[in-house]
């Protein structure tokens, strides 16, 4: 068990200007700028919650706690909720890198407990969740996506999958379970010892999204399709279905939180694990320097 933060191929992100050789990190460029959520309650009853965190939606602190109160204010008080980006090419670029470079402790867990919390809330929402996943979404993109109950994808140049074996590194046992559900362990194993990440196409052909769609006015116009018929559906029966799947890892996770943490956070100051990740912070200071 391990951990995730984001990684890119260059090729696939270019426009986004936070290439370092063939990866990609996620990393806000101002780490105490303000964090926004916004969410739009559709005439049909269901919330659309954007994330909107420039430049690549990376998940601190703070951003994790809005998101995680967005999605339990929209249980609460709506009947379904549409989780998507209003950044043009990225839906999610995982975890920020700040947050785990030479890390405050107290803070580190409090960032890796914001982490479940969101995963938790999201994954055992009682209300119908659809992913309409607009662009890149590596990592902990990814996650979230395969949280909701289900996904549309623009394709067909964007990418999605939990790829951290490219730096190293290991995904947590909630992030393998979760992967698990969604395309099956043989696809899991392959795709985790290559750190693979699926194009749009891909990603539909082994089940790790469910539609793709040419552009991101098509991907919110099928998932307020999809979580319109999820609404009608008897909202007992339906949750019940649907943890019928996924309580034993919603229960593995909620249960073994502090010890999830503790790993963690001994995992993450581990000089082996450090290094890359001040080899790549140094990358962008370097970068940002040439061009001055």
């Amino acid at each position: 068990m391990a951990f995730s933060f984001s990684l890119v191929t260059a090729r696939n992100l270019t426009s986004v200007g936070r290439v370092v050789g063939s990866r990609f990190l996620s990393t806000s460029s101002i780490r105490g700028r303000e964090q926004r959520v916004e969410s739009v309650v559709n005439p049909k009853g269901f919330t659309v919650i954007s994330m909107n965190k420039g430049p690549v939606n990376s998940l601190n602190l703070e951003f994790l706690q809005e998101i995680k109160e967005a999605v339990v204010s929209a249980e609460s008080s709506s009947k379904g909720i549409v989780l998507t980006s209003s950044l043009p090419t990225i839906f999610c670029a995982g975890l920020e890198i700040t947050e785990m470079y030479k890390p405050d402790q107290d803070r580190l867990r409090l960032f890796w407990g914001a982490l479940q919390d969101l995963f938790l809330a999201l994954y055992g929402c009682k209300v119908p969740t659809v992913a309409a996943i607009n662009g890149h979404s590596p990592a902990g993109g990814c996650l979230l996506s395969m949280c909701c109950d289900y996904r549309v994808m623009v394709g067909p140049k964007f990418t999605i999958g939990l790829n951290e074996t490219q730096l190293g590194i290991v995904a947590p046992f909630w992030f393998k379970d979760a992967m698990v559900g969604t395309v099956g362990t043989r696809q899991t194993e392959l795709a985790l010892m290559l750190g693979t990440l699926f194009s749009t196409q891909q990603a539909l052909s082994i089940g790790l999204v469910d539609s793709m769609v040419d552009n991101k006015e098509e991907a919110l116009a099928e998932a307020e399709a999809v979580i319109t018929k999820l609404m009608k559906i008897p909202s007992e029966a339906r949750h019940v279905s649907k943890m019928l799947m996924r309580q034993d890892l919603y229960d593995s996770l909620s249960n073994k939180k502090t010890e999830d943490i503790d790993f963690f956070a001994n995992f993450i100051v581990q000089p082996a694990i450090q290094k890359p990740m001040g080899m790549y912070l140094q990358a962008l200071q370097n970068k940002s320097k040439n061009k001055k």
